[in-house]
């Protein structure tokens, strides 16, 4: 008995090694970060600053794929369901990753089941934009408008559920008013639908896409998201400032398939927090409004949870659906 329990036991060792094999050799291929969004956009700028730093660590190069459409749930539906080998891994955001879950009566994934939480790259907020030669010249006016003419002003956004959607809604909860939601399938795409004149009068847009044309003159920020004013923008008042309570955030975080193993994770962590926490990476982050990241997996995994049950109690609230 004792010569056939080593035997087994020998066997099974047999057995394992060539998947710890290849985890020691991990990467030993191109590593796919698929962007759930369209070229352009925050989460699409974001994968390609960190993955380049990362990459030099790793060893490894990535290749950027951008999957967009339905608020980033196309995109995140590819990444869960993809091999759980550390050879696909992808940029979430406060929309797939946390708004969808209710937004979405027949979401594809479970966004915590699902998935394995790498790290937080960063946060920012939103900004409430117009053109430089819009009629619009302050919080106030949009206000106004959005109750005195309910549905004369058109709001884009770079899809159903995304932050800049769901900013656009709490904006009508609290003050009243009426406006239509334009979504396109990036931030590419609403602020160009919004520059031309051609399908938006406004935009809640993540800080870090509008920054360039708010200080090129082309476009004029109105009001940040975050409770406080940035620091990019410290003569835009916050929103909260005219709207008590009017708070959002948008976050952008990167997330492997839910079976990974775990060695592989702690390493995709190591040099995914040592990219964002590089001092090139965060002054870069920070010149485009974004507060950097770094969080352990633990720690996004526990932030993830709340902003889940946040945005379900929103959503619920307005009774919104995306489907």
């Amino acid at each position: 008995m004792h010569r056939r329990a080593l035997i087994a036991a020998a066997l099974a060792v047999a057995a394992a090694s060539p998947a710890l094999h290849a985890q020691d050799k991990w990467p030993s291929k191109p590593i796919t970060y698929i962007v759930p969004f369209g070229p352009g956009g925050t989460t699409d700028i974001l994968a390609r600053l960190v993955t380049q730093k990362a990459a030099n660590g790793l060893g490894a190069t990535f290749v950027i794929e951008n999957k967009p459409g339905a608020g980033g749930s196309n995109g995140s539906d590819l990444t869960a369901k993809a091999a759980p080998d550390g050879y696909t891994i992808q940029g979430g955001t406060i929309s797939s990753h946390a708004i969808n879950a209710s937004l979405y009566s027949k979401l594809p994934y479970d966004p915590i089941r699902d998935f394995k939480p790498i790290t937080m790259i960063g946060s920012m907020p939103n900004v409430l934009v117009v053109r430089a030669d819009s009629p619009y010249k302050s919080l106030q006016d949009v206000m106004a408008a959005a109750k005195s003419k309910p549905g004369s002003i058109n709001y884009a956004s770079s899809g159903n559920g995304t932050s800049q959607h769901l900013s656009g809604v709490f904006f009508e909860q609290l003050t009243g008013g009426k406006m239509v939601h334009v979504p396109y399938k990036s931030s590419a795409e609403s602020l160009n639908a919004l520059l031309s004149g051609q399908g938006a009068d406004v935009i809640f847009e993540n800080l870090a896409p509008a920054l360039p044309h708010i200080k090129a003159g082309k476009l004029r920020a109105l009001g940040v998201t975050s409770d406080k004013r940035s620091p990019s923008l410290p003569d835009v008042p916050a929103i909260g400032e005219t709207l008590p309570g009017f708070s959002i955030v948008s976050w952008q975080a990167i997330f492997a398939p839910a079976g990974v193993p775990q060695p592989i994770v702690d390493r995709l962590a190591a040099e995914m927090i040592k990219a964002v926490k590089d001092p090139d990476i965060t002054a870069k982050l920070v010149a485009q409004g974004i507060d950097p990241g770094g969080q352990t997996p633990a720690e996004m995994a526990a932030f993830q949870k709340a902003e889940l049950e946040k945005w379900a109690r929103v959503i619920k609230a307005g009774n919104i659906k995306a489907d």
